[in-house]
């Protein structure tokens, strides 16, 4: 995980001044084919405490948002610029804070995305350059999510990639893309090998769609012979099951070839759900909670530990949230919200009160606003 230090501070204040000084001027410009630039912004600011005693200044485990311990961050600070025309479009996003500063690629840490895309006809794009991942039940930031908090299957899969994207929409139901791509969740590439992607979304109706999301791809250096193709499976359903309650469902299965713990010949792999539902309470008030559960026996994302019965093992645990939302404006929010983590039971990787133990209980004030 990536940690601070005074030179990235000065890059990253480099960086968002030219952006900030460069990219407007042409905010309000017009050309012959109706294009347009649109410049936006985010910022997410957060209050936090963990049970688990990981000492001041140090990043909580799973660091995503509010990773900080009994602490006042900032989340995200991010500036976009977009350029849209009939038949060209580009964005380019730099960030700063908590959250790439703990999660985000080392090798371009200030920059969420960066890319650009051409119009094939009316139903056909190719977009190419640095993305924000098309894998996931959970986006990156908390204002395009229910909760703040992101569950452990969101901070394993892959957050950031890089390469060539065609979409396909026949219809307004219906979108399709094909992802080629460096690998799983990097920007920069580790071999010669190549990821493929798939994104599917069908909206049935104004209450709901049907999502899946996929990645292949070795990740295997060169240098080591042999192969660990891993398949990535995302689904995810949407639906409204009455005009003030929604419901999110996402399923997860990733398998990976020549990964066991116990035989190496083994296929490995992981498997996770999650259940989050949101009621509106009243107009600008609502209450929301998540189920997740996540296994990776043979710790082909979350890496092998030794339990507490020297067994050898991966990550496996539930996780329960609880929150209340209000929205002051509809481009802000205040969350309050809690999760109780729990660990198999001799997975005890959390320490409390100066004794090791397998559960976390956190919670997190998180305010933000978009524009």
């Amino acid at each position: 995980m990536k940690k601070n230090n005074i030179f990235r501070n000065l890059a990253a204040f480099n960086w968002l001044t030219i952006f900030i000084f460069l990219f407007p001027v042409n905010c309000f410009s017009q050309n012959k084919d109706s294009s347009s630039f649109k410049l936006s912004g985010y910022i997410d600011v957060y209050y936090a405490s963990y049970s688990d005693s990981v000492g001041i200044n140090r990043y909580s485990k799973f660091p995503d948002i509010s990773p900080r311990d009994n602490a006042f961050g900032l989340n995200i600070f991010q500036l976009s610029g977009q350029y849209n025309s009939e038949k060209l479009r580009a964005t380019a996003t730099m960030h700063y804070g908590d959250l790439p500063a703990s999660a985000w690629s080392p090798q371009f840490n200030f920059l969420q995305e960066a890319n650009i895309g051409f119009k094939v006809n009316k139903k056909i794009w190719i977009d190419a350059g640095l993305f924000k991942t098309h894998i996931g039940t959970e986006a990156l930031l908390p204002k395009d999510n229910i909760a703040s908090s992101l569950s452990v299957i969101t901070f394993y899969e892959p957050w950031w990639q890089s390469g060539i994207k065609v979409s396909y929409t026949p219809n307004d139901r219906l979108f399709l893309c094909l992802h080629l791509l460096n690998g799983y969740n990097t920007f920069i590439e580790v071999n010669k090998k190549k990821s493929v992607g798939v994104a599917a979304i069908y909206t049935f109706s104004d209450k709901g769609s049907l999502g899946y999301y996929s990645l292949y791809g070795d990740e295997t250096p060169d240098t080591i012979s042999g192969t660990h193709l891993r398949l990535l499976n995302n689904f995810v359903f949407t639906y409204m099951l009455t005009p003030k309650l929604k419901t999110i469902i996402g399923i997860d299965y990733i398998s990976q070839q020549n990964s066991g713990i116990s035989d190496p010949a083994k296929t490995a792999s992981v498997y996770s759900a999650i259940l989050t539902l949101r009621y509106q309470l009243k107009p600008k008030t609502a209450i929301y909670g998540r189920f997740e559960i996540y296994n990776d026996a043979d710790g082909m994302l979350s890496g092998i530990i030794l339990d507490a019965k020297n067994n050898l093992t991966g990550y496996k645990l539930i996780g329960y949230t609880l929150g209340l939302e209000y929205k002051p404006t509809d481009n802000s929010y205040v969350r309050l919200e809690g999760r109780d983590m729990m660990m198999d039971a001799d997975q005890k990787i959390f320490w409390t009160n100066n004794s090791a133990t397998n559960t976390r209980l956190e919670i997190m004030i998180t305010a933000g606003i978009w524009f």
